[in-house]
């Protein structure tokens, strides 16, 4: 049965960046937030098409392998697609290069759509919507044609659809780090751990793997 699926980095206190600028849009911790993830041998090739073969190979690649596995619509905020950094440029196509690494249809959450779709290398397409989160998930839901849906982020994205009780599967990638300001992840979310199984795994970088599966 197709799932709403959630992946999203976080540090031992529950933070994650809130500083985004044009040239750091995820914010000034975030290489520090998903240093693992990005050191593993399938993000170098998803992400970077790099097929060297190098980069980390234990549980956290093992979870990034599972974060690419049966996807077939993806939705995300404006701040995620990068319609922060140059708002008012018509050429501007995010800031995930020529070919994103999500070979899906994309739904970008913003109040400025209607905006033309975006037709990308490698199978993504980018279409903009203003419509609430349910509406855009039933849309999502249809264009994955039996595949999951995840929700990418950012943060206020991804907490917008847990507090609407729509995430099947959460999973959380908590960095060993203290970053003792920026979004708080878990604010208004008790309680999940009642609805979802929560299962954790230690990887060899020190990630906390947390899954909350419904």
């Amino acid at each position: 049965m197709p799932r709403v699926r959630l992946d999203l980095f976080a540090s031992l206190d529950g933070y994650t960046p809130a500083d985004p600028t044009p040239e750091n849009p995820m914010g000034t911790d975030w290489e520090r937030l998903t240093a693992a993830y990005a050191a593993t041998r399938t993000f170098r090739e998803r992400v970077f098409g790099d097929t060297s073969g190098k980069g980390t190979t234990g549980i956290d690649d093992r979870y990034a392998v599972a974060f690419f596995e049966g996807i077939g619509a993806e939705i995300m905020g404006a701040g995620m697609f990068g319609l922060h950094s140059f708002p008012d440029d018509p050429d501007w196509k995010g800031w995930w290069g020529d070919q994103p690494p999500f070979g899906t249809p994309v739904y970008v959450l913003t109040h400025t759509a209607p905006r033309p779709s975006i037709p990308m290398r490698g199978g993504t397409t980018f279409h903009f919507r203003s419509a609430g989160i349910e509406d855009v998930l039933a849309e999502a839901t249809q264009a994955a044609s039996g595949r999951d849906v995840r929700v990418g982020g950012g943060v206020g994205t991804a907490r917008d659809f847990l507090r609407a009780g729509l995430v099947d599967q959460l999973h959380v990638m908590v960095a060993p780090i203290l970053l003792g300001q920026g979004n708080r992840l878990w604010d208004d979310l008790a309680g999940l751990d009642f609805t979802h199984t929560v299962t954790t795994e230690v990887a060899e970088s020190g990630t906390i793997h947390v899954t909350f599966t419904r």
